[in-house]
């Protein structure tokens, strides 16, 4: 179903724009689970609660983790059994297939706030937050030039079967929980977990670009905001992460919660995780802001709508 939704033979026009059937999905989608999480105060129970917060963890974690640290900047290598796990986790988020997913993330850094970033803030911030996946054409320019960037995954069977099937795992994962635990499970651990954490996610491509502060040279508009850093796992020192993209850690101060950061630096204790990527000092004296760089702020705020 995913690959004909995606492999439509002519996009629709309306609006002004084109629309295929990737974003017709992701409207179709991303409104039933809203709409789903809308019965929670009818199907509460202490049990559903307490599994959608450890879905959140495994399945967030699984994103901020694999997706991003491992998968699109490559921050630290472990052993495939458990990259794939971790893997697997990140598509129950209901965020994407991880070439997707990581294809769009390193045309974003390449890209940073201009208009050739999938998700500029330039644009505004409902596109910046979420309208971006409605407009496959903005983030790819058409079907067959997707994923030009994510070809040492490609060449992985597993990450091109996951490609193509990831809706099935999430529809599954609902289903189980439903056989499980009825509607209190599926609102729940399905519905309330993706819909916050998408939001969460989304906040990192909006809130972090407008709200916050910079304590490095990046040249964009990333902002370190300490809620999404707490509810991101880690993701929220995003002016941090923009200053050094390859560092498995984002969190460089003790009081900047990194949850992520501290399962790698676990797994690189057990010897799991080897190659674990961190910024020298030197690399940070360089890049940090001076009173003369604090202009920088200044000059790119003006191109936020």
């Amino acid at each position: 179903m995913a690959r004909l939704l995606w492999e439509l033979p002519k996009p629709v026009y309306f609006m002004g724009r084109q629309w295929n059937g990737v974003d017709i999905a992701n409207i179709v989608t991303l409104t039933a689970i809203h709409l789903l999480s809308l019965m929670a105060p009818f199907h509460f129970t202490w049990s559903a609660l307490w599994l959608a917060v450890a879905l959140y963890f495994v399945t967030g974690v699984g994103v901020t983790l694999s997706y991003h640290r491992n998968l699109a900047h490559k921050s630290f290598k472990l052993p495939k059994w458990l990259e794939y796990l971790f893997a697997y986790c990140a598509v129950h988020s209901l965020q994407g297939s991880p070439l997707e997913w990581v294809s769009s993330h390193r045309i974003h850094h390449q890209f940073t706030d201009t208009e050739n970033d999938p998700h500029t803030p330039t644009k505004g911030i409902w596109f910046s937050h979420v309208g971006w996946l409605f407009d496959y054409h903005k983030r790819f320019g058409s079907y067959d030039g997707r994923l030009y960037n994510v070809g040492d995954l490609e060449k992985q069977s597993y990450y091109k079967f996951l490609h193509y099937t990831y809706p099935y795992h999430c529809v599954a994962c609902g289903v189980v929980l439903y056989l499980i635990g009825g509607m209190p499970y599926l609102v729940w651990a399905l519905a309330v977990r993706m819909t916050f954490f998408l939001h969460i996610t989304f906040s990192i491509n909006s809130i972090c670009h407008i709200w916050g502060n910079q304590v490095w040279n990046t040249g964009d508009l990333s902002k370190n905001n300490w809620l999404i850093g707490l509810l991101g796992h880690g993701e929220g020192w995003h002016n941090n992460h923009h200053a050094f993209e390859y560092s498995a850690r984002h969190g460089f101060e003790w009081w900047q919660i990194d949850i992520t950061w501290y399962m790698i630096r676990f797994l690189e204790i057990v010897g799991l995780a080897t190659d674990v990527k961190l910024p020298t000092e030197l690399q940070k004296n360089k890049k940090a802001l001076s009173n003369k760089a604090n202009s920088i702020e200044g000059r790119f705020e003006t191109k936020v709508k």
